[in-house]
């Protein structure tokens, strides 16, 4: 009898156990649907309030209730920015609103100087991911105008892109860079290449790139700021923060949406450097620092808000042991106020740079380890992430950027990207995996996924 009872009491302590399991999975999946309809319910907030008062224009401000155009005449920012993100939330009704605007109202025939890196990640990808995810074919022709205005930007002595256009003459200016701004064109401009069979995108994107990793110092580092006639190095500080963050992330993303294997071989060369020179170990934690790129000497013991991207690009170069170690550290500065400041003393803990602008990053980082690891550890944390930012950014008639973290006094902004990419990565972490195909889409630095579809 003893021998008979053994099994059954394994079996049924078993089946409690699957039981358990299946309960706690079950809680956990409607936790998550209910944040990501909340995630929702808010970012309609922040969309209708642009609809009412800034509709046709660029941005919200969401304080005075006001529009605002960059360039002193709307491109439609915020409705390119956000079609991918409307479209994403299944808000049907909203994102064809939006597409019917751009495809009438949208041009690109303006006498007007833009800025080429913030033009390409925002309305080209932004446009390129619409069309994608729609087929509506005049968004791929807005596209392909607006990659030939952009065109005379590498017409410089280097290849490397001046920093602004315009869009009607071609005319250019602007020869102090970055690596950011050189290095972060080829997803959109490959992508363009691929969809129209014109080779002449890829080509320029590519040569910038590769320009800017050739320069490099022997340590293997590349420096914040370079002249595009000359070629030589105006600023030799490194980082990975804003200046460099998304070159080192478009060496990796661009192998994986185009199997470029020169893209592959650059960041195989470019991140062991990174993580020796720039990592520090601080109280037990990683941080990233800035160093200067030809000794390797420490410059500066700050990280801040656009850093925290990196967990994110580690994840999805299978790296997940630093990727957590450092989204610890960025979860660690969110929690300092919080709201994570802009730019911190990891030395000290102490702010150097108050303010809040609704950044993407940390959302996107805890997302994709979320996506590489199923923790829930990772929707805890975003969900603290979002109390947060409703709690302190929410207003009347949109989301606002804090002035400082410490006293949380909002400020009269509500960019576009806020849109495209906060509210987006907030949605993706929390919604089923079916929302958007992970393996199959590649994001670009502003949240817009684009798909292999050539």
């Amino acid at each position: 009898m003893p021998d008979r009872i053994a099994p059954i009491a394994f079996l049924l302590i078993a089946f409690a156990a699957l039981a358990i399991h299946g309960c706690t999975k079950s809680r956990e999946k409607e936790q998550a649907r209910q944040v990501a309809t909340r995630v929702r319910t808010e970012f309609l907030h922040a969309w209708n309030n642009y609809e009412r008062y800034a509709w046709g224009h660029d941005a919200l401000r969401p304080l005075s209730k006001t529009p605002r155009d960059w360039y002193g005449q709307s491109l439609l920012m915020t409705p390119v920015d956000a079609l991918d993100t409307l479209i994403l939330m299944h808000l049907g009704a909203e994102a064809e609103k939006a597409r019917s605007l751009i495809v009438s109202d949208l041009s690109f025939d303006r006498d007007l100087y833009v800025k080429n890196f913030e033009v390409t990640m925002r309305l080209l990808g932004g446009l390129l991911s619409g069309y994608q995810l729609t087929g509506d074919e005049r968004l791929l022709s807005l596209a392909e105008d607006l990659g030939n205005r952009l065109l005379p930007v590498f017409d410089s002595p280097t290849g490397l892109p001046y920093v602004y256009v315009n869009l009607r003459t071609g005319q250019t200016r602007g020869p102090v860079t970055n690596p950011a701004e050189t290095g972060t064109l080829l997803l959109e401009f490959g992508t363009l290449s691929k969809l129209t069979g014109k080779p002449v995108f890829y080509e320029n994107a590519k040569r910038a790139l590769v320009e800017t990793f050739r320069r490099r110092s022997p340590l293997g580092l590349v420096g914040e700021s370079i002249n595009v006639e000359t070629g030589e190095w105006t600023s030799t500080d490194s980082h990975i923060g804003g200046g460099i963050d998304s070159y080192y992330e478009y060496l990796w993303k661009c192998w994986l949406l185009f199997g470029d294997k020169d893209c592959h071989d650059m960041w195989e060369a470019s991140i062991p450097t990174v993580n020796k020179y720039l990592a520090e170990e601080i109280r037990g934690e990683l941080w990233y620092g800035h160093a200067d790129m030809h000794t390797g000497k420490r410059t500066k013991t700050e990280y801040g808000a656009l850093d925290a991207f990196f967990p994110g690009l580690l994840a999805l170069s299978g790296d997940l042991e630093h990727a957590r170690r450092q989204q610890a550290s960025s979860f660690k500065m969110w929690n300092l106020h919080d709201i994570e400041p802009e730019t911190l003393d990891y030395k000290t803990m102490r702010v150097v740079s108050g303010t809040y602008h609704l950044r993407p990053e940390i959302v996107e980082s805890t997302y994709y380890l979320y996506h590489f690891t199923r923790d829930p550890e990772y929707r805890r944390m975003g969900e603290k992430m979002f109390d947060d930012f409703v709690k302190y950014c929410r207003s009347e008639a949109g989301y606002a950027a804090l002035a400082d973290v410490t006293t949380k006094q909002q400020l009269d902004e509500m960019e576009s990207f806020v849109l495209a990419e906060t509210f987006k990565y907030f949605y993706l972490l929390f919604a089923p995996p079916e929302t958007l195909q992970f393996d199959k889409v590649i994001f670009n630095t502003e949240a817009h996924p684009l798909k292999r579809t050539w």
